[in-house]
């Protein structure tokens, strides 16, 4: 009888006590530990890339020379009106609508968009108009990621060196806008017959969402393209709360060819 009892009682420590608790969250907690180390490893090794990129880009503080040499180039007057409230809203809310608090770069975009490259997705967009202006002045058809490195490091140097309505002014004179068309003022005169500062919410709207795909969606080639520009970005200001859904159904009801006119420039 003693015998049996000596039997049946275990030789050890059990293997929860061996482990100090159940086996799988052990194995749980190393495996998530050495994923936050990893990441870890990866952010300060981007930080010091990124520090070195910023090192070996040259300074934003040419900006003005270079936009000036790029409207000579294509015939459009230097420096450019100061851009209108309803085309600065309008190109915010749709191309960047973190522009006033943004450190020239989004983080979570370059993080997307780093992260669709690794797994072969391709640009994932985010680009602020930081970057989009450190590419139309310093990488003008070039791509890949060197130059997207360059954008990035360029973007923080603008963001730095220049107010955010000269940053705007500065965007807004070296944007093409289809048809031609270089430049606010030129876009706005060519395609409508008024002035920035006198363009309608929808006109503005529409010149503000030609700046991705000038030449696809120029509205006098290609209407169809155009409105639907147009509502995209109807649709981003009344997301940030520029206009209230009742003004942009208002405005979107009025028809494309209302809203041009002859290309006959502006009178003086």
């Amino acid at each position: 009888m003693g015998r049996a009892n000596s039997l049946e009682r275990p030789a050890g420590p059990t293997a929860r006590q061996r482990f100090g608790g159940r086996p799988g969250r052990s194995l749980a907690a190393r495996i998530a530990r050495r994923v936050v180390l990893a990441c870890l490893a990866v952010a300060l090794a981007g930080v010091a890339a990124f520090g070195v990129v910023l090192l070996v880009t040259p300074s934003a503080g040419n900006a003005r020379q270079l936009a000036r040499a790029f409207d000579r180039a294509h015939g459009a007057v230097y420096p450019g009106v100061a851009v209108p409230y309803r085309f600065a809203r309008a190109l915010e809310a749709t191309e960047d609508h973190r522009f006033n608090s943004e450190p020239g770069i989004d983080p979570l975009a370059v993080g997307r968009v780093a992260l669709g490259k690794l797994i072969g997705k391709g640009d994932q967009g985010g680009a602020t108009l930081y970057q989009q202006l450190a590419k139309m002045l310093y990488t003008p058809g070039q791509s890949g990621l060197a130059a997207e490195a360059e954008q990035i490091a360029l973007a923080v140097k603008l963001r730095f060196s220049y107010s955010g309505a000269e940053i705007l002014r500065l965007y807004a004179d070296v944007a093409y806008f289809g048809h031609g068309f270089y430049g606010l003022e030129a876009a706005s005169c060519g395609y409508f017959c008024v002035r920035p500062g006198q363009m309608s919410w929808p006109q503005a709207a529409l010149l503000a969402g030609l700046v991705q795909a000038p030449t696809a969606d120029d509205p006098l080639v290609n209407p169809a393209n155009g409105l639907a520009r147009e509502q995209h970005v109807m649709g981003r200001l009344v997301a940030v709360g520029a206009l209230s859904q009742q003004a942009a159904s208002k405005y979107l009801a009025i028809p494309l060819r209302t809203l041009l006119r002859d290309a006959g420039g502006c009178r003086a």
